[in-house]
């Protein structure tokens, strides 16, 4: 383990789970991120290697076939799967986020359906909150899904799915406000709907009316898929309702974005690991004026103050992990921890680059992929300025001023 970003108090089958990802990551990740990246490769073999160690499973409760583990764990997992490469760690999110939202939201019969090969990686997530024009105003949602007998029927457009081609089972947000009373709270009809289907872009041969149009060309972020999604009177029978009770997706959502922050966090830990890696590397081995750079004062004043960001992101990233493993509420924790981690990933990842010179602006060196790659952070799971709002509103909560 590196001398930065270690966590106390882990316990011996917690360390046994990160050495053996980090190895993984050193093995089977590093070595081909780059190649993958630029050929916006999906990494196929590495998801398969990826089931075989369990990961796919590692928060899902050991009665349904996974690992039972703990939101820590699953944070330090994905901390070390970004070092290596943020797409792989987007593969997993999404997926844990459904996977999540099914243990604490779902009923009996959707628990038992889905979760032992959500735990094997048969069966693979995806998140859809978003839509276009959305933005950060989930309100706003159109997707609207009205009852007809036994069935639903969905119409609308989402937008930014990871894994929306890839995936075999997506969580769709959508408005079910017919019936309800005219002025009723927009985040009281809304239903998260558990939507199976075929793996693949195009129109679904499983699902009728519903459609990938195709991946999203992205500036980093690559080799995951990530799509839109078409539903034209897709029919979803009411048993296909997380939890079986209408008006609960806003807040099963985000109970998910919760955990999707900190994951997010935690990936922002890890690209920044790698930057601060990679930059005391060449630091150490490029010389100009007689010597190593590392050894004039600029590039020390440099290092330190990327290592500190990297220490101080990662110990927020852990608190937040640890408070809502104790069942307590984190929406400030883990907004805090999304917020300071993608912010100082940015950073350290551009003092790396800059340390780099020139060559940090040619595809040879890995430290221009993690450039690209370090702006979807500022904006996934919600924007810095969203994050300053809830963080903002829970302070206010906490210190209001009495009578």
């Amino acid at each position: 383990m590196s001398r930065l970003a270690q966590t106390d108090g882990l316990t011996d089958v917690q360390q046994e789970i990160l050495s053996t990802v980090r190895s993984f990551v050193d093995k089977e990740i590093l070595p081909v991120a780059n190649e993958l990246e630029h050929k916006d490769e999906y990494p196929a073999d590495i998801v398969e290697g990826l089931k075989e160690l369990g990961i796919f499973g590692l928060m899902i409760p050991e009665e349904y076939g996974g690992l039972g583990e703990s939101l820590l764990t699953y944070a330090l997992t994905v901390e070390e799967i970004a070092r290596g490469w943020m797409s792989v760690s987007g593969i997993i999110n999404t997926h844990f986020i459904v996977a999540y939202m099914l243990k604490q939201h779902g009923t009996q019969e959707q628990k038992d359906h889905f979760l032992p090969r959500m735990a094997t990686g048969e069966v693979r997530g995806a998140f859809s909150m978003s839509e276009p024009g959305l933005g950060s105003d989930v309100s706003a949602i159109r997707t609207k899904a009205v009852r007809d007998g036994d069935d639903y029927v969905i119409n609308g457009q989402k937008m930014w799915l990871t894994n929306g081609g890839t995936s075999n089972l997506v969580a769709v947000l959508c408005r079910t406000d017919e019936g309800l009373p005219e002025g009723t709270a927009p985040h009281k009809s809304m239903t998260t709907f558990l939507i199976e289907k075929e793996p693949g872009f195009g129109p679904n041969p499983m699902v009728k009316g519903l459609t990938v149009p195709g991946k999203i060309e992205k500036m980093g972020y690559k080799g995951v898929d990530t799509t839109e999604l078409v539903l034209e009177d897709v029919k979803i029978p009411s048993n296909r309702v997380l939890g079986g009770e209408t008006g609960r997706g806003f807040y099963q959502m985000m109970d998910g974005v919760e955990v999707g922050r900190v994951n997010v966090a935690a990936r922002g830990c890890g690209v920044a690991q790698r930057a601060f890696e990679l930059g005391i590397a060449y630091a150490q081995q490029r010389q100009t004026f007689g010597k190593p750079i590392a050894q004039h004062q600029a590039i020390q004043f440099k290092l330190s103050e990327m290592a500190t960001k990297v220490e101080a992101a990662h110990a927020l990233m852990v608190n937040a992990a640890r408070k809502k493993d104790a069942g307590r509420r984190n929406d400030l924790e883990a907004g805090m921890a999304k917020y300071l981690a993608s912010e100082y990933c940015k950073e350290v990842v551009e003092d790396a680059f800059r340390i780099h010179g020139g060559y940090g602006f040619s595809k040879e060196y890995e430290i221009e992929r993690l450039y690209r790659e370090a702006p979807m952070l500022l904006i996934g799971e919600g924007t810095a300025e969203i994050q300053k709002m809830i963080i903002g509103r829970r302070l206010l909560e906490e210190y209001r001023i009495q009578g």
